[in-house]
C-alpha cells in the first residue's frame, strides 16, 4: 500500500512531520511511493518533491484542499459548524494536473480566503484535468453527510465530484484511527462505494512520523491555539493513530477490505509527475529596436569603460570579454539589463541603491553603475559571483534605501506585469530556545523556570537542543536529574526545526515571464501577494529571484545628505569623496564608530583602535576578519601588520597575492588565485575547494589536492614547497571571507565616517530619525551626540518637524518621536504653525492645530517633554490649563466654522485675553521633570536622573549597557547607573536552597542592562539594591542567554564609586600662601582617613606651572565623602580633590 493522506510540517502548526525525516522512515517501511497533502497549501512540494526523488521513491503531490459550501467569495461556515470549507484531497496525475494544483491553491489563497484558504467547485471544475480526487476524512463531504443520515445528499455530492473529475477519478477514502464516528462511517462508505461503483481507498491522516510522536503533536496543537495541555476542552486527536503506519498495521486496519489497500498502489500507479529543473523563466528585457540583450549590454559596458575609466586598457578589455562571452552563452544578458534598469530608475528619482555581496566582483555590474567598487583595483573575481560551469541564475543583490523600496517593487510590477511579479514567502521554525520557550507554556511550567532552562542553550545561530546538551554541563546535569526538565527538553527536541509560521522575506522579489501562477502556487500576506515557495524552491524551479534589502544605513546617509544641502547649501556626493581623507581614518583609528556601518560593536572598535587603519584596504580587512572563524587570525594580522611579529612568503606568487594582508589568507579571493595561479586550478573550481575546504568534504578536497599538486609540478615546484602551500590553503581557506562583500561594506562604512567627521550635526539628526522606534538604539546615538558636544535639544512645537532637524548647530528632537504622538498629529502641527508662523502659547497652540487630530492625551505628551518651553511657561502652569487651553480653542475653532466673532476681537485681536494668564505654580520638582520626560520620549534628554554623576560614572565605568552585546562571555566590567527595579527569588536547587538571589535592571548613560546577584553576594548587598538608587555594578557578562546580562559581584553606592574604583587621590593645592602649618593640617586630615589608595600632591603656581609630589606611604588614604568634606573644610573654595583611575585621567569629585 501507500501513504496517499500526508501532512507535513508545511501544515503549520498541525503537521509535525520533517519532510527529510518523513522520507526516510517512508523508505525504511520499504515505500515505493508517497504522497503530501497539506492542509490548503503546497508549501513543501518542492522540497518534498527532491527528497522523494533523491531517495528514490516516487513523489506523489496533491494538497487537502477546503472546499466552500457555496461560492468561495460568500463569506459563509458550514450549516451548524464553526468550519469555513468541507476536506477534499487532490492529488496530479501528471503536469496538467500540477499545473492546475497550483491555480487553484493560489485560488484559494487570493480569492477563497475564509478562516481558510477555500476553493469552490466551480473553480475545480475549471481546473478538474489530470487531477484525482478522493472524499477526504471525517470533515470531508460525504460522510459529513453520510453521519447526518442525509444518504441522498451524499449521493449528490458523489455525482458532482464524478462529474467534475471524471467518473474515474474520483475515490471514497475510508480511515481507522480509533474515533467512533469513523467506525460508525465505515460501512455507509463501504456501501455506497458498491452502489455506485465508486473505488475505495484506505489512507491514514498521517500528522507525525511515529507513534511515540503523539504527545509531541499534541503540544505542537496545543502552540497553535494557544491552550495548555490541562485544558480539557482544546483541540485535540484523542487517539495516537495518526502516525505514518507500516503496511502490516494498515493490513490489521483494512483487512477486511483489502481492494481499498490495493486501490493505493493503483492511484500511485496513475501519478506520474515528473518536474524538470533545467528552464529558466526570467523575461526578456524590453530593448529599443533594433537591438537584442546581448548587444545593448555591450554597448552600456563600452560607454561604462569610458565613464569609468577613460583609457580602455588591454586588461581591462580582456576582463570584460571574458565576462560578457560568460554571460552571453549564458543567455544571461537580459538579467543585468534588468537589474540596470530598476537601479537606473532608482538613482533617478534619488533613492540609493547598489549591489552587495559576489555580484561587486562583477566588472559588467561596475561598468553598468550597480556596483561602485572597482573590482580591478581590489582584486575582485567574478568566478566568485558566477560559476560558467553551472546554469543556475545569477545572484545580484541590491542594497536600497528602505524608503524606496516599495516604490521600486511597484515599478518592476508595473514594467513586467503584476501577474508577473510577487514577493517571496519565509518560513519560521522553532529555533532551540523558541521550542523550550513554547513547550514549556503548553506544558504549564512556570515562565521563570522555562525562561531559566531557555537561557541555558547558547544563542547561537544553528545550535541544536543535542548540541546544546552537549556543551552545556549544567543543562546537562538538569535534564538527567529533572523529570519535569527531561519531559520539555525531550517534546521540544521532536518539534525543533519544525516550521512555525509563515511570512513575506525581507528582500526577496520573483519575477517570471509570464504569470507566476504558471510556475509558483501564490497566497496572500497582509497586503503582499508572495510566492507559497520559499526561496530555495523558487530558484531551483527557474525564476528570477532579485533581493531588495532595505538597509536603513543608506536612508541615513541620504537623509544626512538631503540636511547637508538644505542647512550648508552643500552638495554631497558620496561616491566621490576623496578615500584618502585623514579626518575620517581618525574616526576609525579611535574607534569612535557609533553609527557607523559594520563598525559600531565594541570588539571592532577595539580591533580598530589595534589596527590604526588608514586606508580601505584596511576597512575590507577588518570586515572580513572580524567574524566568526576568520577571527582566529586577527591577533597574527595585527603583529604582522604592525611589525611585531616576522613572516615569510614561501613563493612570489603569494607575495603578490598576500602582500595586501600581511601574509595572512583574509580573502576567498586570493585563496582561489593562489589555487588558481600555482596549481592552474580553474577559478569555478577553486572556489569550490574553499567551500569544500569550510565544510570539511574530504573527497573533493583530496580530488582537488592532486590536481593543484600536479599544476605546481608543471611550474616547477619544488614537491615539499607546493606541499608546504597546500598545508596553508587546507589550514586558512576555510576562514577566508568574501573580499566582494567586504569592500562594498568598508566603502560603505567609510562615507558614513566621512559624513560622521565632515557633517557631524547633520549625520546624528539623520542616524537618530531612523533609530527613533528604538529607545535603547535613541539613548546610545544621544550618549554619542553628549561624547562629541552635539547639544540634542527636546522636541518644540516652533521648531521640530516630524524628523529630528538641525537648528544651528545643535540637533532638534523630532515631533514623531514623542510618545503618542502619530503622524496626523505632526501634520497638523507644521500646518498650523506654517500659517500662523509661530504658536505664543498653549492657548495659541490650541486655537489653531486641528484639536481631532492633537488631542489631550497628544498635548499632554508635548508639554511632558518640554514641545512647549519656548513659549516661555514652565511645564506646571501649562499642565494646570491644559483643559481650560483646549476648550478655548475648541470654542474658537467651533466659532470660526460658524462664522462668529468676539466683539472686541474687531479692537483687541493683538491683546493676551484673560484667560490666557497663566497660575503662579511653582515648576515641577526635578524628580518629577526628569520621569514625565522619560515617559514622553523613551529616555532622558535634559532631566536626566544621573546627570549630576555623568562625570563619574563615564570616568569610573569600563562598558555601558550598549556594549555588552559585543563583549565576550565572562569579560570582566564595572557599570553605572540607576537601579530601575528589583526582583528576588528563592532560590530552588542547588546548595544555597532557600536563599534569596535577586534579578535587577539599572538605567545607565546609554541604555538599560539586567543584572543577576546569586546568594550569599545578595544577602551582603541587598541595602544597596534598592530601586532608584545611583549604584556602581561590577560583575561578569554573561552571553548564555537571549540579551546579555551582568552577573553581580559588588554592589556599591555612587558615592564610593572613587574610593571602591580609584587607584590613586589628588590634592591640588596653591603653591603661594602655602607654609608649615596648612602643611601640618593637610597631614593630620590624611591621617585620620588610612586607606589604601596613594596620595599625590599637584602643586600650581602662576610662574612655575603645575608639580606633581607623592606622598609617603603613611598617608595612603580611603577615598570617601568624609575625607572630601574634611579636606574642602580645611583648604576652601578653590581647592578640588581629584581622583585617577590608574590611566592618567582625573575627574572632579
Amino acid at each position: 500500500m501507500v501513504h496517499l493522506h500526508v501532512h507535513t510540517e508545511y501544515s503549520l502548526l498541525d503537521g509535525a512531520c520533517r519532510i527529510s525525516d518523513l522520507v526516510e522512515t517512508a523508505v525504511q517501511q520499504g515505500a515505493e511511493a508517497l504522497a503530501i497533502t497539506d492542509h490548503g497549501n503546497l508549501h513543501g512540494v518542492i522540497e518534498f518533491y527532491g527528497a522523494c526523488t533523491q531517495a528514490g521513491i516516487k513523489p506523489i503531490i496533491g494538497y487537502e484542499a477546503y472546499v466552500a459550501p457555496g461560492r468561495r467569495q460568500d463569506r459563509e461556515t458550514l450549516p451548524g459548524s464553526q468550519d469555513a470549507g468541507h476536506h477534499l484531497i487532490l492529488l496530479a496525475e501528471n503536469e496538467r494536473g500540477y499545473g492546475n494544483l497550483l491555480r487553484l491553491a493560489t485560488t484559494a489563497s487570493l480569492d477563497g480566503f475564509y478562516y481558510k484558504p477555500r476553493i469552490d467547485k466551480g473553480c475545480l471544475a475549471e481546473l478538474s484535468d489530470g487531477l484525482l480526487g478522493m472524499s477526504g476524512c471525517l470533515q470531508g463531504e460525504v460522510p459529513r453527510r453520510l453521519l447526518a443520515g442525509e444518504t441522498d445528499a451524499a449521493r449528490r455530492v458523489v455525482h458532482e465530484y464524478r462529474d467534475i473529475l471524471g467518473p474515474e477519478n474520483f475515490y471514497l477514502e475510508i480511515q481507522d484511527h480509533g474515533i467512533e464516528e469513523e467506525r460508525r462511517v465505515r460501512p455507509r462508505l463501504i456501501g455506497l462505494a458498491e452502489e455506485m461503483g465508486v473505488p475505495l481507498v484506505a489512507t491514514n491522516d498521517v500528522h507525525y512520523i511515529h507513534a511515540d510522536d503523539s504527545r509531541a503533536h499534541d503540544v505542537l496543537l496545543c502552540i497553535n491555539t494557544g491552550k495548555v495541555l490541562t485544558d480539557a476542552n482544546r483541540m485535540r486527536y484523542r487517539e495516537r493513530e495518526f502516525h505514518l503506519k507500516t503496511c502490516d498495521e494498515m493490513q490489521a486496519r483494512f483487512g477486511d477490505v483489502p481492494q481499498a489497500l490495493a486501490n493505493t498502489l493503483e492511484v500511485a500507479g496513475r501519478c506520474n509527475l515528473a518536474l524538470t529543473f533545467d528552464r529558466h523563466h526570467a523575461p526578456v528585457f524590453p530593448t529599443p529596436d533594433g537591438e537584442t540583450p546581448e548587444t545593448m549590454l555591450r554597448r552600456l559596458c563600452e560607454e561604462g569603460m569610458k565613464h569609468r575609466y577613460g583609457r580602455v586598457t588591454k586588461a581591462l578589455r580582456e576582463r570584460v570579454e571574458h565576462e560578457l562571452a560568460i554571460i552571453e552563452a549564458k543567455k544571461f544578458s537580459s538579467y543585468f539589463l534588468i537589474v540596470w534598469d530598476f537601479v537606473r530608475y532608482a538613482r533617478e528619482r534619488g533613492v540609493p541603491c547598489g549591489a552587495r555581496g559576489s555580484g561587486v566582483g562583477c566588472m559588467v555590474a561596475y561598468l553598468l553603475g550597480l556596483s561602485t567598487v572597482d573590482p580591478m583595483a581590489y582584486g575582485l573575481l567574478f568566478e566568485r559571483f558566477m560559476d560558467p560551469s553551472r546554469n543556475e541564475m545569477p545572484d545580484l543583490d541590491i542594497d536600497i534605501c528602505q524608503d524606496g523600496r516599495r516604490d521600486l517593487i511597484q515599478y518592476v510590477r508595473e514594467k513586467y506585469h503584476e501577474a508577473n511579479v510577487a514577493q517571496i514567502i519565509t518560513f519560521g521554525t522553532m529555533a532551540a530556545r523558541a521550542a523550550v520557550r513554547d513547550v514549556g507554556r503548553v506544558l504549564n511550567i512556570p515562565l521563570p523556570e522555562v525562561d531559566r532552562i531557555a537561557k541555558k542553550i547558547p544563542a547561537q545561530i544553528g545550535m541544536t537542543l543535542e548540541e546544546a546538551l552537549r556543551r552545556e554541563p549544567d543543562l546537562r546535569r538538569q535534564y538527567d536529574s529533572e523529570p519535569q526538565v527531561r519531559q520539555l527538553i525531550d517534546i521540544a527536541r521532536r518539534l525543533e526545526g519544525v516550521s512555525r509560521h509563515a511570512s513575506v522575506h525581507a528582500a526577496g522579489v520573483v519575477i517570471a515571464d509570464a504569470p507566476l501562477v504558471n510556475y509558483v502556487p501564490l497566497c496572500r500576506a497582509g497586503d503582499d501577494i508572495t510566492t507559497q515557495w520559499d526561496m530555495t524552491a523558487v530558484e531551483k524551479i527557474g525564476l528570477l529571484k532579485m533581493d531588495f534589502l532595505g538597509l536603513r544605513t543608506l536612508s541615513t546617509m541620504q537623509r544626512a545628505v538631503e540636511l547637508i544641502q538644505k542647512h550648508r547649501g552643500a552638495d554631497v556626493d558620496l561616491d566621490g569623496v576623496p578615500l584618502d581623507d585623514p579626518k575620517v581614518y581618525e574616526i576609525f583609528q579611535k574607534g569612535e564608530t557609533r553609527g557607523i556601518f559594520q563598525f559600531e560593536s565594541a570588539g571592532m572598535r577595539d580591533l580598530l583602535q589595534k589596527l590604526g587603519p588608514d586606508r580601505l584596504d584596511d576597512l575590507i580587512a577588518a570586515n572580513a576578519l572580524y567574524r566568526p572563524g576568520p577571527m582566529v587570525m586577527i591577533d597574527d594580522f595585527l603583529a604582522r601588520r604592525h611589525g611585531r611579529s616576522a613572516y615569510e612568503y614561501p613563493h612570489p606568487v603569494l607575495r603578490e597575492i598576500l602582500g595586501e594582508t600581511c601574509g595572512i589568507m583574509a580573502y576567498q579571493e586570493q585563496v582561489m588565485r593562489i589555487v588558481n595561479r600555482l596549481g592552474d586550478v580553474p577559478l569555478e573550481r577553486a572556489y569550490k575547494l574553499i567551500k569544500a575546504i569550510s565544510k570539511r568534504k574530504r573527497d573533493v578536497i583530496e580530488a582537488e589536492q592532486e590536481a593543484f599538486l600536479a599544476g605546481c609540478k608543471r611550474h616547477r615546484l619544488g614537491g615539499s614547497l607546493s606541499g608546504q602551500i597546500w598545508e596553508l590553503i587546507t589550514h586558512f581557506g576555510g576562514y577566508g571571507f568574501n573580499k566582494s562583500h567586504s569592500a562594498r561594506y568598508a566603502q560603505i562604512a567609510y562615507q558614513t565616517a566621512y559624513l560622521k567627521a565632515h557633517y557631524p550635526v547633520e549625520f546624528m539628526a539623520a542616524l537618530l530619525t531612523f533609530e527613533m522606534v528604538n529607545s535603547d538604539k535613541l539613548a546610545e546615538y544621544m550618549d554619542e551626540c553628549r561624547r562629541m558636544n552635539i547639544e540634542v535639544a527636546p522636541p518644540d512645537v516652533n521648531e521640530s518637524g516630524a524628523d529630528f532637524t538641525v537648528v544651528g548647530d545643535r540637533v532638534r528632537f523630532g515631533l514623531a518621536a514623542v510618545k503618542g504622538v502619530g503622524e496626523r498629529a505632526v501634520e497638523a502641527i507644521t500646518q498650523a504653525r506654517d500659517a500662523v508662523g509661530r504658536f505664543d502659547s498653549l492657548f495659541h497652540f490650541c486655537e489653531h492645530v486641528d484639536l481631532a487630530a492633537v488631542n489631550r492625551a497628544v498635548v499632554e505628551s508635548l508639554i511632558k517633554c518640554g514641545a512647549f518651553d519656548s513659549t516661555g511657561a514652565r511645564k506646571s502652569q501649562l499642565a494646570a490649563v491644559l483643559d481650560k487651553a483646549l476648550g478655548a480653542g475648541a470654542q474658537t475653532q467651533d466659532d470660526s466654522r460658524k462664522g462668529q466673532m468676539n466683539f472686541f476681537d474687531a479692537f483687541a485681536e493683538d491683546a493676551p485675553p484673560d484667560d490666557v494668564a497663566l497660575p503662579d505654580v511653582p515648576e515641577w520638582t526635578e524628580e518629577k521633570l526628569s520621569k514625565c520626560e522619560k515617559e514622553s520620549l523613551g529616555l532622558y534628554v535634559k532631566h536626566h536622573p544621573l546627570g549630576q554623576y555623568e562625570k563619574r560614572l563615564r570616568h569610573f565605568v569600563t562598558a555601558f549597557s550598549s556594549d555588552l552585546g559585543q563583549m565576550a562571555d565572562r569579560a570582566e566590567a564595572v557599570l553605572g547607573g540607576l537601579i530601575k527595579s528589583v526582583r528576588t527569588i528563592i532560590t530552588k536547587t542547588g546548595k544555597n536552597v532557600g536563599a534569596k538571589m535577586a534579578v535587577f535592571d539599572v538605567e545607565d548613560l546609554a541604555g538599560t542592562l539586567s543584572c543577576v546577584i546569586f546568594p550569599p553576594d545578595y544577602e551582603q548587598f541587598a541595602e544597596v539594591i534598592q530601586p532608584d538608587r545611583i549604584v556602581f555594578v561590577r560583575g561578569q557578562v554573561d552571553r548564555q542567554r537571549e540579551e546579555p546580562q551582568i552577573r553581580t559581584s559588588e554592589v556599591f553606592d555612587v558615592a564610593d564609586g572613587p574610593g571602591r574604583l580609584s587607584s590613586a587621590v589628588v590634592v591640588r593645592l596653591g603653591a603661594d600662601g602655602l607654609d608649615d602649618a596648612m602643611l601640618t593640617a593637610l597631614r593630620d586630615v590624611l591621617a585620620a582617613h588610612p586607606g589604601p589608595l596613594p596620595v599625590f600632591l599637584q602643586l600650581e603656581s602662576a610662574g612655575n606651572g603645575k608639580t606633581l609630589i607623592r606622598a609617603g606611604d603613611s598617608l595612603k588614604v580611603a577615598m570617601d565623602t568624609a575625607l572630601q568634606r574634611d579636606l574642602e573644610n580645611l583648604l576652601g573654595d578653590g581647592h578640588t580633590v581629584l581622583a585617577t583611575n590608574g590611566t592618567g585621567i582625573m575627574v572632579e569629585l
